[in-house]
């Protein structure tokens, strides 16, 4: 992973210098500025992970500066560090205000700038770790399962993860692609840079490359996900729904490590590893036309496939003491160890929703049961009540206005199709005979998100 890259923004050129070389010296990435203008022509070209803004420059100043880069970032997470030779309480009051992170006065004292640039920087990555925590459904450890199917593909893991190369990781819905995806950049270089999940599907609004590459109108600047996730990792999951147009861009800058954002004109360099995962079969999806061949031999440069549970099924009970564990410190839910005429039957059911679906079960077993034990024919209820619940009778309440009845038969509908087809959007929209962005905004009007529906 590259050092951080800091932009020192001063009308002093001796203070420029002087500052580039001390932080160079130090190991950081260095891009000086004359005058507000120029920070902002260096900042459009390649987003920062900290700034050193003088207050007072010709022109437009640090403190107007500072507040617009503070509302342009929707989490306003870049850390600026304030310069001021005329400095006063009020200022340092305001600029606090704003958003800076910190305020120090001229003439500088290195060892006090050079201790509150290394605070900053490390503030700024607790930052982004704990933003990539909270994308996940669950802390991230190593896949559970001592199979040597498991055992070969943590392994294979691990060895991958030391070379920073696009990876694309294959395997059945609920299988567990996210999680081995996580534990890759967990186990890679990167690991101290965040780890942005992205839902392919999600990406499919008005405007989906601006998402992912970003945008720029009237002078301000929307980062996308790919700079979000600088000097980390970027997850497409489900990159098989991703629209042909979003394709040809997102090759072009795997092909030049450059890019440019939606109305920008100059290109912005990458540092950034790919992971994507895929349900289908792309080259079928090729044939078919609808993925393109050169992107798929870009993101395949290391192929990982996750087994389906019932390849691995003597990993079962140790996967039940795991979610077990798991819903009773996470959710306070009641302890329930299973008998082993249970975990015998779990061992031999065929698992078609795989990880996800015995996770679920643990769930339901968990809260419904009455006893400290699950027993055989406790499970045989679950599974054949789950099996009834993929085919379910839509009732309709007549006692509610058309429109209210309306929306509740939708909200069934689409569920149940979400569910079978393990909340893939582009699959559900194609049984539904709608198109996905309609689809995508109907389901946002229902309150569905298609990753929740179990």
């Amino acid at each position: 992973m590259a050092s951080a890259y800091i932009l020192v923004v001063d009308d002093e050129p001796d203070i420029r210098t002087l500052l580039q070389e001390i932080l160079q010296d130090e190991g950081y990435e260095v891009a000086t500025a004359e005058s507000g203008e120029e920070a902002r022509r260096l900042r459009r070209v390649r987003r920062p992970d900290l700034v050193l803004l003088d207050i007072w420059m010709p022109g437009i100043d640090g403190i107007s500066l500072l507040k617009e880069w503070k509302e342009e970032e929707e989490d306003g997470s870049t850390p600026i560090i304030m310069m001021s030779g005329h400095g006063t309480v009020e200022t340092a009051v305001e600029a606090t205000r704003l958003g800076a992170y910190d305020f120090i006065e001229k003439p500088l004292s290195l060892a006090k700038l050079l201790v509150t640039v290394q605070r900053a920087l490390e503030a700024y990555n607790l930052y982004r770790e704990n933003a990539g925590l909270k994308r996940q459904a669950q802390p991230v450890t190593e896949p559970v399962g001592k199979s040597e199917a498991m055992r070969r593909l943590i392994n294979q893991v691990r060895r991958i993860a030391q070379h920073d190369t696009a990876v694309l990781i294959s395997g059945e819905p609920g299988s567990g692609k996210s999680l081995f995806a996580h534990y890759l950049h967990d186990s890679s270089p990167r690991r101290r840079g965040p780890f942005v999940d992205v839902g392919v599907a999600s990406l499919l609004g008005d405007n989906p490359a601006v998402e992912l590459f970003g945008g720029e109108e009237e002078g301000h600047v929307q980062y996308g996900l790919l700079e979000q996730a600088s000097g980390g990792t970027l997850f497409l999951d489900d990159i098989g729904d991703m629209d042909v147009a979003t394709q040809a861009r997102l090759l072009g800058a795997l092909e030049t490590g450059r890019y440019q954002r939606i109305g920008g004109s100059e290109p912005v360099k990458t540092d950034v590893r790919i992971v994507a995962a895929t349900r289908y079969d792309l080259e079928q999806r090729i044939a078919e036309g609808r993925f393109r061949n050169d992107l798929y031999y870009q993101l395949n440069v290391v192929p990982l496939t996750v087994v389906p549970l019932r390849q691995h099924a003597e990993d079962i009970p140790e996967l039940l003491n795991f979610y077990v564990d798991y819903f009773v410190s996470q959710d306070n839910l009641p302890y329930r160890d299973f008998s082993v005429s249970a975990q015998n039957r779990l061992r031999h059911y065929a698992w078609p929703g795989n990880v996800r679906e015995l996770k679920n079960l643990v769930q339901r077993l968990l809260i419904v049961g009455h006893s400290s034990q699950v027993d055989a024919d406790e499970v045989d209820a679950a599974l054949g009540s789950a099996k009834h619940a993929s085919s379910p009778a839509v009732g309709v309440a007549f006692d509610l206005p058309l429109r209210q009845a309306r929306e509740q038969f939708e909200r069934t509908y689409f569920e149940h199709l979400l569910r079978e087809y393990g909340g893939n959007v582009n699959q559900t929209a194609q049984h539904a005979g709608v198109e996905r962005t309609h689809l995508y905004r109907k389901l946002r009007t229902l309150g569905i998100d298609p990753k929740q529906v179990e």
